[in-house]
């Protein structure tokens, strides 16, 4: 192929590839908006663990958010096979802060709601919650942390334990999402969803490929 071509492509060995894990689910709290609260997850599905850490890379740089249920599921993984380089705890990877709805009964609040984003999102994109802050303040730290992941490991890959809320931004930000759309895809807890950050790609081009949303053995 003409090496003009060629340095067109875009260049995996270049990119930024960033594995994005939802952490394990909640159930204590099933009944409760928890959002950005600090609560405990369970673990103890084997068979998902196993499956999702046989497909992650040996040899990435692990960021996890300050909740301890990110770290818990980050520590089942590496329990279940899964290698890191290093782990690193960033606040910028935090859930959503959902505010004076955090703690709040799910049927109490849905019945509040007047939006048509039920079964979405615990609020609507376009909100800022009570005290709290909306999807476009998440998806605004969210490409802060995945631009300095890309200006610092160009060509490397991130593993990111993190949240649903968190996910969503990533995506709205790499696919350039309208708000509406940017809380339809479903992702589940301990689900993988990859996404590739290149360097060569002219201005009016993508910057992100997606390889697969929500992915669970």
């Amino acid at each position: 192929m003409d090496e003009k071509i060629l340095a067109r492509l875009p260049h995996d060995r270049d990119a930024t590839r960033f594995w994005w894990v939802r952490h394990a689910p909640v159930p204590e709290h099933g009944d409760v908006m928890y959002g950005s609260n600090d609560v405990d997850c369970d673990c103890s599905d084997d068979f998902v663990f196993k499956g999702v850490a046989a497909r992650l890379p040996k040899n990435a740089k692990w960021f996890y958010s300050p909740l301890k249920r990110t770290r818990q599921t980050a520590d089942a993984l590496l329990a279940a096979g899964a290698q890191a380089q290093s782990m690193t705890e960033d606040p910028r990877i935090i859930e959503m802060d959902f505010g004076d709805y955090n703690g709040r009964k799910l049927t109490e609040l849905f019945a509040e709601r007047t939006d048509n984003y039920l079964g979405f999102f615990p609020a609507s994109p376009f909100e800022t919650t009570p005290n709290g802050e909306s999807l476009s303040d998440v998806a605004k730290r969210i490409n802060a942390f995945t631009e300095d992941m890309h200006a610092k490991h160009a060509g490397e890959d991130i593993v990111v334990v993190a949240h649903r809320g968190t996910i969503l931004a990533a995506l709205h930000n790499a696919l350039k999402l309208p708000l509406e759309t940017s809380v339809s895809f479903r992702i589940d807890n301990v689900s993988l969803s990859r996404l590739w950050r290149y360097s060569n790609i002219p201005a009016d081009g993508p910057d992100f490929k997606l390889g697969e949303v929500g992915w669970l053995p």
